[in-house]
């Protein structure tokens, strides 16, 4: 369940270009306290994102009763603006905030949130002011995941000095971290609001993130000074009195409003998505045409041709908390010793295989790389999406008839499958994001991958559309598995094909290699 990661870039300079954390800090297993102060903030965002995530189908179609696809047209818009969104929040934190202050604020927005779902549950079927409430609450998550997704992950960056030899290790003690929230959360959040009450799962979320935000402020003086904007923003007032940081906070408030009417319009953000992506899409190529030299410009175009491959991987991936989810739940033999296993809870194998697997993929690249047999970056995005298809055939190989339950054992398999081919495609594709742009560009870069997997997670709603239409016969579902499945291997095995092609445009032999991060997901 882990989705599109936040790796940050692998620069190794902090946002202002120092490291505000000296060497002789105090430490915790030779890192500064500070790293572990981050772990335990982002591991409880985590818990409270994926958790609330794993029961949120289950919300729109069990208690307001929505239709399947309305539920899945909710759903992936609220996951397409999750991942647009920090774009605007990394932007403002780079500008003008720092990163401690917008996860500061993330935090806040995402806490108030979790709690208005919790706090605004009506009764089963009813909608006005109960189903306005609880699409407020999605909408102050969305902005606080704005403000705090790619930030929490820059502070970890600022912890350590240019070539501090720890900052490998360090980013995954982070990333294991964030796994575990993700690992967790669908099982503590997914019992309680399945079996105890939607209420308390959506609390339960609520309250994971306020442990993780309240432990951040007590600890921030770990930090040292990482994450602070230099020339705090307490100049002249510039508006109704109002310096700009308030303004900042105010816009995100109203930011939330608009969100509230995105979220009710998947047809508003499918034309946002467009939007963006030719702009963007179409200012980088213009960039790299008519300013960069060609060897640069070959590099921007290799990435161009990674990110192009994400919406389709992540359309695929992204059924899991949709229509996966909802195959769980309804034709899944989810007995375990007597005890009937709540769907929500499966959203937690992805995270469990990440966190055995993520170690065993870099050891595996490595002693492959030192028989220079290590598959090429577009090669592993080919084989991750290979990997994704197989994951849906395997399940449609084993789905019992219509009127049986498949045996758990396929929807474990669906998730080994698919958690490897993450391993062989995020980290990969946002390392590549930051190697392979020039420096000017690479906060461009980056934002076109979030971007990327936004139109997946929106793609991916348009999918499960078609498997719960009012149209939809019971096996549906399977055949659009078949149909997508065999699509994504017919792409991958064609990226393959062309990976040679794509790597002479990487210009490998001048690249100096300055991403040094480990592959490590995540979430």
């Amino acid at each position: 369940m882990t989705s599109v990661g936040n790796r940050p870039a692998t620069d190794d300079t902090s946002r202002f270009g120092v490291s505000e954390t000296p060497t002789d800090a105090r430490t915790v297993l030779g890192h500064p306290r500070g790293l572990f102060v981050l772990f335990f903030a982002e591991m409880w965002e985590r818990f409270s994102y994926y958790g609330m995530r794993a029961i949120l189908i289950f919300y729109l179609t069990k208690h307001f009763l929505f239709a399947k696809d309305h539920s899945y047209a909710v759903y992936g818009t609220y996951t397409s603006l999750v991942y647009i969104t920090p774009v605007i929040g990394g932007y403002l934190a780079d500008r003008f905030l720092g990163a401690r202050k917008a996860v500061l604020a993330g935090g806040v927005f995402i806490v108030t949130g979790h709690l208005l779902i919790a706090l605004l549950e009506g009764p089963a079927g009813a909608q006005g002011l109960y189903l306005n409430g609880f699409y407020l609450g999605l909408s102050a998550i969305v902005v606080g995941t704005g403000f705090l997704k790619a930030n929490v992950s820059v502070l970890v960056g600022e912890l350590y000095a240019r070539g501090d030899r720890r900052r490998d290790g360090a980013f995954s003690i982070f990333y294991m971290g964030i796994n575990l929230g993700a690992w967790i959360g669908p099982i503590l959040i997914g019992i309680l609001g399945e079996t105890v009450g939607w209420s308390y799962g959506f609390g339960a979320a609520g309250i994971g993130m306020l442990i993780g935000l309240v432990a951040f402020v007590v600890f921030q003086k770990d930090l040292r000074g990482a994450g602070r904007r230099p020339g705090a923003l307490r100049g002249a007032p510039v508006f109704a009195g109002l310096s700009l940081e308030p303004l900042i906070y105010l816009g995100g408030i109203g930011a939330v409003g608009v969100v509230w009417w995105l979220i009710r319009s998947q047809g508003a953000v499918g034309i946002l998505l467009i939007g963006f992506a030719v702009l963007t899409v179409g200012y980088i190529v213009w960039r790299s045409v008519y300013t960069l030299p060609r060897v640069e410009r070959d590099r921007v175009f290799a990435a161009l041709f990674l990110v192009a491959l994400s919406p389709l991987f992540w359309a695929l991936f992204e059924q899991a908390g949709s229509s996966l989810n909802v195959f769980t739940d309804e034709r899944v033999d989810r007995m375990l010793f007597g005890y009937q296993i709540p769907a929500a809870v499966f959203q937690s194998i992805n995270s469990a295989f990440i966190i055995v697997l993520a170690p065993l993929f870099g050891w595996g690249w490595a002693m492959l790389a030192r028989r220079r047999l290590e598959p090429n970056v577009p090669l592993k995005f080919g084989i991750g999406l290979i990997l994704v298809g197989l994951g849906f055939l395997v399940l449609v190989a084993g789905a019992a008839p219509r009127g049986a339950l498949t045996p758990a054992l396929f929807i474990v398999l669906v998730y080994l499958f698919h958690a490897m081919g993450e391993l062989c495609f995020s980290p990969i594709g946002l390392s590549s994001m930051t190697r392979l742009s020039v420096t000017r560009m690479t906060g461009l870069m980056m934002g076109t991958w979030f971007l990327s997997t936004a139109a997946g997670n929106f793609i991916a709603a348009l999918i499960a559309q078609t498997t719960g239409a009012a149209s939809a016969g019971p096996d549906t579902i399977l055949n659009v598995y078949t149909r997508i499945s065999g699509f994504s291997i017919v792409v991958g095995l064609g990226v393959a094909a062309l990976s040679p092609l794509v790597v002479r445009l990487m210009h490998l032999d001048t690249i100096a290699d300055t991403s040094n991060v480990a592959d490590t997901v995540a979430v």
